[in-house]
């Protein structure tokens, strides 16, 4: 099982290597990525293991955060809800999303009734169409969710029907591997990355797998249109950074780099780089895993890109 919790703090180093504690030198647990943006002050954690090892982590790094994350106090670029803003779980290998649902809702059990912040059961584990969608969940941000959480059709999953006063809520459920995708420009005008955003993401009438929004980038004096592909397999990243392409120029905008969040399948970077060496497709063994990462780097700009970002499907199998 894949696990990819996202914390709502991306400044403050001390906190970060308290929360990523519970998930370093476990048994049946792996930490296979972990990446902070100071622009979203967020925290993006990749975690592979077995499902029983993966809650126990998962549960005991809730607790640190919701101990040491104060969202009164907390300003970034990324919508959030809680200090513990999503917790995904992802079905790998020897495990099936039905598997994944049922631990989602048992991690979901635990953070409401015992830890005391409420819960929302999203994606496939959702109780309801409505909760299906994240945006939908989170809409309103911690400071909206203190009245939002009062509305009868927004009465959490688990937990008490108010938002906890630092931690405010948590979204936990099922998925398939999403990747997460963030695509720089030259314009510093947050409001031109939100425009591209709105015309590249499915709502608007753009790629059908796409979440997307602008991110003021004001250190590197940039914006950047950040995405979720929540099915890599039809919507692909090439795709989406060409469209992005595509729709910054009428704001006379270029693309300056780009950058994936946490882990992607190796399939949905052959994918791209097929694309871009005008072939059908990257027949396996015809590259190896590192010259499909340095041509993907090359052609997408894409910065910082680390080998490490690349999940084979059997790291599971690598997990004692």
């Amino acid at each position: 099982m894949e696990c990819v919790p996202n914390f709502s703090e991306g400044r403050n180093m001390e906190v970060m290597e308290a929360i990523l504690t519970p998930f370093r030198n476990r048994e049946g647990v792996a930490l296979l990525d972990w990446s902070h943006d100071e622009d979203h002050n967020r925290m993006v954690v990749t975690l592979v293991g077995e499902p029983e090892p993966l809650k126990d982590a998962v549960i005991e790094a809730v607790k640190i955060a919701v101990d040491r994350i104060d969202l009164t106090k907390h300003k970034g670029q990324h919508p959030r809800m809680g200090a513990v803003d999503v917790i995904p779980f992802i079905p790998v290998k020897g495990v099936t999303t039905e598997e994944a649902i049922e631990l989602s809702k048992e991690v979901g059990r635990i953070i409401g009734e015992e830890i005391g912040v409420p819960v929302f059961l999203y994606e496939d584990s959702a109780t309801t169409e409505e909760r299906r969608n994240l945006a939908k969940i989170r809409k309103g941000e911690f400071e909206g969710m203190e009245e939002k959480i009062q509305q009868p059709e927004w009465k959490p999953d688990f937990g008490p029907v108010q938002r906890h006063p630092t931690a405010g809520t948590v979204a936990v459920g099922a998925r398939m591997f999403l990747c997460a995708y963030n695509v720089n420009l030259d314009a510093p005008d947050v409001e031109v990355a939100t425009k591209i955003a709105k015309r590249v993401r499915h709502i608007g009438g753009g790629l059908r797998f796409c979440k997307g929004m602008g991110v003021d980038l004001t250190e590197r004096h940039q914006s950047q249109v950040s995405m979720n592909l929540t099915n890599y397999t039809k919507t692909a990243i090439y795709r989406a950074h060409e469209m992005v392409r595509m729709e910054a120029k009428r704001y006379g905008a270029n693309i300056v780099g780009a950058e994936v969040i946490g882990l992607v399948p190796l399939e949905a970077l052959s994918d791209s780089l097929a694309y871009y060496l005008g072939k059908e497709k990257i027949e396996e063994g015809e590259m190896s895993i590192e010259e499909i990462a340095r041509q993907v780097q090359e052609y997408l700009q894409l910065e910082d890109f680390k080998l490490d970002q690349i999940l084979e499907y059997k790291l599971a199998q690598q997990v004692k």
